[in-house]
């Protein structure tokens, strides 16, 4: 799913414009034309209506009807003098949108340079500059642009802690400096993501590419919107991290956690709602774990995951993995949209459904009708198969 609503360059809509002489010419015709045509029309008019049968057509009438005429004309020139003041408008919007992105790149320049300084307060400073470059970037596309190298950034490799002996001190030091650029990066999506779709500095829409990404901090996705873009964690890994979603709406977007590795951290999902968005655990990993779907709301229509078709909101734990992780849906409204736990593994870890309404997850009863060792089922289920 790609970003949507793109806008269009102002140059590209310049571009479609006639040019200057032709759009003149045509009006100077046009206003010839016309002038002639009411000239004609009046004489033919007082000629054969015979409005006035006594009088012929006097030098004072004669003038009165090329002065008429003369006034189209004047009519036409003010209609040219608006076509020029228009393409002269439209120049000048291009211009001021060519000025932009110059200075745009120019900065961009910078900040970029910044975040491969080899000290981390000139990164961070990097961070914060490529963030309100994305906030006054001249349209989507540039703005991805600023997106995408934050992102990027997280991808990079880094070093591992060497730990706080007094051997390594310094290169401690470094590494949680290091740590604290990529924890701002994390922070500022999340800001960013929260903010209402079409505000100032709100990235919804734009597309997070962290794949196999190590996220060892917290990132912060409560009460945010995912319409529109796409939102990819495929083998990222989650080290003793809280990745929060509580309150989160899933209109018609995709978080993507294929393959993901959660180890004893947390991800929180609780009162999310999902309605139409597409939320994908497929082979993730939880070891000792937890995911939280509690009081969330899956509707708008049926979902077969396993036809990889999702018309409805869901979520897919597809062959996932747990042990001695934990993942609660307390409360969780299904109407439509559903879980799949078709081919998930449980060793050690516990699923949690009670309370839960609506119809039971895809796969979790595939070995008959007793749950997995693990699972607690919602008492409504348990009625209805009695």
């Amino acid at each position: 799913m790609t970003s949507a609503r793109r806008s269009r360059i102002p140059e590209e809509r310049e571009l479609r414009l006639w040019r200057v002489g032709r759009a003149l010419t045509l009006i100077f015709a046009a206003a010839v034309l016309v002038a002639g045509g009411v000239f004609y029309s009046l004489v033919l008019l007082l000629d054969v209506q015979e409005i006035d049968r006594t009088a012929k057509l006097d030098a004072k009438t004669l003038f009165d009807l090329v002065k008429l005429s003369f006034g189209v004309v004047a009519g036409a020139g003010a209609l040219v003098a608006l076509v020029v003041a228009y393409r002269r408008q439209r120049v000048d919007e291009a211009g001021a949108h060519r000025e932009a992105t110059r200075l745009h790149t120019e900065r961009f320049s910078q900040a970029v340079d910044k975040l491969g300084s080899d000290f981390p307060a000139v990164r961070l400073g990097g961070v914060h500059a490529l963030a309100g470059l994305a906030d006054d970037a001249p349209d989507d596309d540039l703005r991805q642009t600023c997106v995408d190298v934050l992102c990027a950034y997280l991808r990079l490799p880094h070093s591992p802690d060497p730990g706080d002996d007094p051997a390594h001190l310094e290169e401690h030091h470094h590494y949680l400096a290091l740590r604290e650029v990529r924890h701002t990066i994390l922070r500022l999506i999340g800001d960013h993501y929260r903010r209402p779709e079409g505000t100032h500095r709100s990235w919804q829409g734009c597309d997070l590419d962290l794949t196999s990404t190590v996220i060892d901090g917290r990132l912060d996705f409560s009460g945010a919107t995912f319409s529109g873009g796409t939102v990819n964690f495929s083998g990222a890994t989650f080290p003793d991290s809280n990745v929060n979603f509580s309150g989160a709406t899933f209109p018609d977007g995709l978080v993507d956690f294929r393959g993901a590795r959660f180890s004893d951290g947390f991800a929180d999902f609780y009162g999310a709602t999902f309605s139409g968005g597409y939320l994908n655990f497929r082979g993730a990993k939880f070891s000792d774990s937890m995911a939280d779907f509690s009081s969330a709301t899956f509707s708008d229509g049926l979902v077969d995951f396993g036809g990889a078709a999702f018309p409805g909101g869901g979520v897919n734990f597809d062959r996932a993995r747990f042990s001695g992780g934990r993942v609660t849906f307390r409360g969780a409204r299904f109407s439509g949209g559903f879980v799949d736990f078709h081919g998930t593994a449980f060793s050690g870890g516990t699923v949690d459904f009670s309370g839960a309404t609506g119809p039971i997850p895809r796969g979790l009863l595939d070995t008959g009708d007793t749950p997995p060792a693990g699972v607690t089922q919602s008492s409504a289920w348990l009625r209805s198969a009695s």
